[in-house]
C-alpha cells in the first residue's frame, strides 16, 4: 500500500546499473516489475486509488504467513519485530529453531532488545483480513468479510499449521511463563504474607548472630539445619524467581497488546448514549463489547459460521503446544538456574522435558529428525 511500483522499478535498474558486480538482478525480475507497472497504469486510469500491491497483498501475506522454509519463518520474525535482519543468516543457518535458541538465549541472559510488536503484529493482520475482503468479490453482500474470516481462521487455527500460528504460539507460551513466574514472584516474595514469613523464618538466625553464647549451645550440624536453612530459604526463591528483562519485555508487550485490543473491543457509543440519560455521567457504566456489522454478517452465514467451529476443534491442539512450550522453557531455566545444586538441575530439567514431550509429541519428533 502506498508503494510506487514504477519507482521502485527505477530504483532497482539504476543501482543495476551503478553496481553491475555487486548488485545483479536476473531479467525476470524487470520484465515481471514492468508488467506490475503497466498494470498499475490500466488500474490507474480507472480507479485513482487503485494499487496492485494492495490487489497482491492476501497472496504476499499469505505466502509469509505460511511458508515454513527457515528463511522466510525469519523474514516474518523481522518483520514482528523479533529479529532483525543480520540476525536471518544466523536463525537459517543453525540446527536449532529460532523459538528453541530463544528460549536458551532468555534463559541465560542473553537477551535480544527485540521483542514482538502488537502494533504491526495488528497491522499484518488488519492488512491481510482487508485487502482479502476488498479482493474477494466485488459486491457488497459481505461476502468479503466471509472469505476474510475463513482465510484467517485457518492460518491461525489449522491443524497442519503456519508459519505465523508458530509464533503466535511461540509467544504466547513465553508470555505464560512470565506471567506465572510474576504471579508465583508476587505471591511469594513480595506479598505481606511472604514478607511476614521470611521475617519469621530470618529472626531465629538473626538472634544466634546477636549472642555469641546462645550461639555456642548448639551443635553446627543443628544449627545449619533447623537455622540456616530455612532463613535462607526466602532468599533461593527470590532468585529462583527473579525477574528476567525478557520477562518483563513480555509483560510489557501483553500490556501493549491488551489496550491496543480493549480499545477496539470497547462500545463507547453505548455508554456515551446512556450517559445522556444520566447525571453522573458513564463512569458507573460497565464497558460492552460491540459487535460490529462485519462480525454479525460472518455470524449470520451458515458456511463461513460451520468453518470457523470446524477449525475451532483444532484449538487442543494448539494449547498442548502451548503447554509443552511452557515446560520446555521451565527445563531450560532449572538448568540453568544457579541456584539449584547441579544434581536437581538435571533431574527437574529431565522431568520438564519429558513432560513436554508427553504433551506435544510432534514436537520432540521434529527436533529428533
Amino acid at each position: 500500500e502506498g508503494v510506487d511500483v514504477k519507482g521502485v522499478t527505477n530504483v532497482m535498474e539504476e543501482m543495476s546499473r551503478r553496481n553491475r558486480e555487486l548488485f545483479a538482478l536476473p531479467p525476470y525480475v524487470l520484465y515481471v516489475a514492468r508488467a506490475f507497472s503497466t498494470l498499475e497504469g490500466i488500474g490507474l486510469s480507472i480507479d485513482e486509488d487503485y494499487a496492485i500491491v494492495q490487489e497482491c497483498y492476501p497472496y504476499l501475506a499469505g505466502r509469509l504467513f505460511t511458508d515454513k522454509s527457515p528463511r522466510a519463518k525469519a523474514a516474518l520474525r523481522a518483520m514482528l519485530g523479533l529479529s532483525d535482519e543480520s540476525e536471518i543468516m544466523v536463525q537459517t543457518s543453525g540446527d536449532v529453531s529460532p523459538g528453541l535458541a530463544a528460549v536458551k538465549a532468555g534463559v541465560n541472559g542473553e537477551v535480544s532488545d527485540k521483542s514482538l510488536s502488537p502494533k504491526k503484529l495488528l497491522e499484518m493482520t488488519d492488512n491481510f483480513a482487508s485487502y482479502t475482503a476488498a479482493t474477494a468479490t466485488v459486491d457488497r453482500d459481505g461476502e468479503g468479510r466471509t472469505a476474510a474470516a475463513k482465510e484467517f481462521a485457518k492460518l491461525i487455527l489449522d491443524k497442519d499449521g503456519s508459519t505465523l500460528q508458530e509464533i503466535l504460539v511461540e509467544e504466547a507460551a513465553k508470555l505464560g511463563d512470565a506471567a506465572t513466574r510474576n504471579l508465583l514472584r508476587r505471591a511469594l516474595v513480595e506479598s505481606a504474607f511472604a514478607k511476614t514469613v521470611a521475617s519469621t523464618l530470618r529472626a531465629p538466625k538473626d538472634a544466634l548472630e546477636k549472642s555469641e553464647q546462645l550461639s555456642s549451645l548448639l551443635p553446627d550440624d543443628l544449627k545449619k539445619a533447623i537455622i540456616e536453612r530455612p532463613a535462607d530459604f526466602p532468599r533461593l526463591v527470590d532468585e529462583l524467581l527473579h525477574t528476567t528483562s525478557e520477562d518483563e519485555k513480555l509483560l510489557s508487550t501483553a500490556s501493549e497488546l491488551q489496550e491496543a485490543l480493549g480499545g477496539r473491543l470497547e462500545n463507547t457509543s453505548v455508554r456515551s448514549a446512556m450517559a445522556e440519560n444520566l447525571s453522573d455521567g458513564a463512569s458507573i457504566i460497565p464497558s460492552i463489547p460491540d459487535i460490529s456489522p462485519g462480525l454479525r454478517s460472518i455470524a449470520s452465514d451458515t458456511e463461513t459460521r460451520e468453518f470457523v467451529l470446524e477449525q475451532l476443534t483444532n484449538v487442543p491442539s494448539l494449547g498442548r503446544r502451548i503447554g509443552a512450550g511452557l515446560f520446555r522453557r521451565a527445563a531450560y531455566r532449572a538448568m540453568n538456574s544457579p541456584v539449584l545444586p547441579e544434581d536437581a538441575r538435571k533431574q527437574l530439567s529431565e522431568v520438564n522435558n519429558r513432560v513436554a514431550d508427553v504433551i506435544d509429541p510432534a514436537a520432540s519428533m521434529k527436533e529428533d529428525a
